[in-house]
């Protein structure tokens, strides 16, 4: 470990230290005995920027984070002329929690006309409140062991949301986890952390919408874990709109009993770097889950998904396609692996990535996986890379349409599989637009350069 990588995790440890001694001083002593644990387990981790021999990290270099002094996001000092709008929430949306520069607003948020069953609150209220179900739940199901972000999430464990549903319990309306940085500050670090446990048969949706409006350079280390509990469902819809100069990374785990279903569409349109680990384990017989993916990226944007689907028990299925538009000079990552455990008969698991080049000068790199421990099974994988179909461009020239319409029609015919998988109408209205405004930005700078 370098001198300056040690300098680097020192400076977390310290700024720790004082969080401590000020915000964290009032949370329970389980909790901060969580944080002194992974403080230990991050600092002899390091970061990962070693990627010799380093598969996970082997094609995203994360040395440009170690090497910013971050510091923790400030008090927002007003939250006047805030637009919701931006992250697809408006003056309908019922169910919200808010969180300006990772620190929760309550007034910007709304939760009290959920049913009472219902349970959704800021982590920090949690923490006394509901310290039972915490308790039983929190930092079990994201490993940190041999994760340095995860392990410095949960050494800032304090800011973030707890959502449960109980038993026998239908929400038709989804709940918004909305999280805009403002750019106020520049180099600051937000660690939000999100745990959602859903009882038997219950259903819901939630959606976690996050970005900027400003050009700041910022850092979000974010965890999530998602507990679903037998027969029970949940549809999980995620969007990203950083700034170009923002690091995010992200690490989602899904754990699924007896009969759950998950389904999950996750939109990556933003950031300079982003890093995004999807975990999902198949605990009981007969869960499912259908995993969507869309990353758009254009001049030297990094955006990296990894998704791991682990079919600890039989009779479970899963289904994974992920498309990628890349332009300009940026470069994407796919790791997908399949793992089916001994023993874990009747799995029908199919897994896709394919990936549409707009530049030469673009590059995807990826790497579907497959682990398989038992025969008796139907699995199937494929990837593909590939440029716009000139035939295709010049019928539809032909027919007297621009090159820059026809273009647009061929990649929004390639991405619709994706965004028509959103089954929440206002939702996918929104993302329809946004993938439609951002695409016309890059075919309009196109045909003036």
């Amino acid at each position: 470990m370098t001198t300056f990588r040690k300098t680097q995790e020192s400076t977390y440890i310290e700024t720790r230290k004082l969080l401590e001694e000020s915000e964290y001083s009032k949370d329970p002593e389980w909790v901060r005995t969580l944080r002194d644990d992974a403080t230990n387990r991050f600092s002899k981790l390091g970061f990962p920027i070693e990627r010799r021999g380093n598969e996970a990290w082997k094609y995203t270099n994360v040395s440009r984070i170690s090497k910013v002094p971050f510091k923790p996001s400030p008090v927002p000092l007003s939250t006047k002329n805030i637009n919701l709008d931006y992250l697809g929430a408006d003056e309908n949306t019922k169910h919200k929690l808010v969180f300006i520069d990772g620190r929760y607003v309550e007034h910007l948020s709304s939760v009290k006309n959920l049913p009472e069953s219902i349970l959704v609150t800021n982590l920090e209220n949690a923490m006394v409140s509901s310290s039972t179900l915490l308790k039983q739940h929190l930092t079990k199901y994201a490993q940190d062991e041999n994760d340095f972000f995860t392990a410095l999430n949960t050494a800032f464990i304090h800011e973030g949301c707890f959502v449960h549903i109980p038993d026998h319990t239908y929400l038709e309306d989804p709940i918004f986890l909305l999280f805009l940085n403002t750019g106020h500050d520049n180099d600051t670090a937000s660690h939000p952390r999100i745990l959602i446990t859903t009882g038997i048969g219950s259903e819901a949706t939630l959606i976690e919408s996050s970005g900027s409006d400003s050009n700041a350079r910022y850092f979000v280390n974010s965890v999530s874990e998602i507990i679903l509990g037998e027969n029970s469902t949940l549809k999980h819809y995620r969007v990203q709109q950083h700034s170009e100069e923002a690091y995010e990374i992200t690490s989602t785990n899904v754990v699924l009993d007896k009969n759950a279903s998950f389904s999950s569409v996750n939109v990556d349109l933003g950031g300079g770097l982003v890093r995004h680990n999807l975990n999902v384990l198949m605990k009981s017989e007969g869960a499912s889950c259908t995993l969507n993916g869309l990353y758009m990226t254009t001049r030297s944007q990094h955006v990296d998904n990894q998704v791991i689907i682990d079919h600890a028990k039989g009779y479970t299925t899963a289904n994974e396609l992920y498309k990628g538009v890349l332009d300009g000079k940026s470069r994407t990552v796919f790791h997908g692996s399949i793992i089916v455990r001994e023993g874990a008969r009747k799995v029908d698991a199919t897994q896709s990535d394919k990936n549409l080049l707009l530049s030469n000068n673009a590059e995807a790199d990826t790497k579907p996986a497959f682990w398989i421990y038992c025969d008796d099974v139907k699995c199937a994988h494929g990837a593909s890379c590939g440029q716009i179909d000139k035939d295709a461009l010049f019928y539809m020239r032909s027919r007297g349409i621009s090159e820059h319409e026809a273009r647009g029609f061929l990649i929004r015919g390639f991405v619709s599989e994706i965004i028509n998988s959103i089954e929440h109408k206002p939702y996918w209205n929104f993302i329809n637009d946004l993938v439609g405004k951002t695409l016309d930005e890059w075919l309009q700078n196109r045909s003036l350069s």
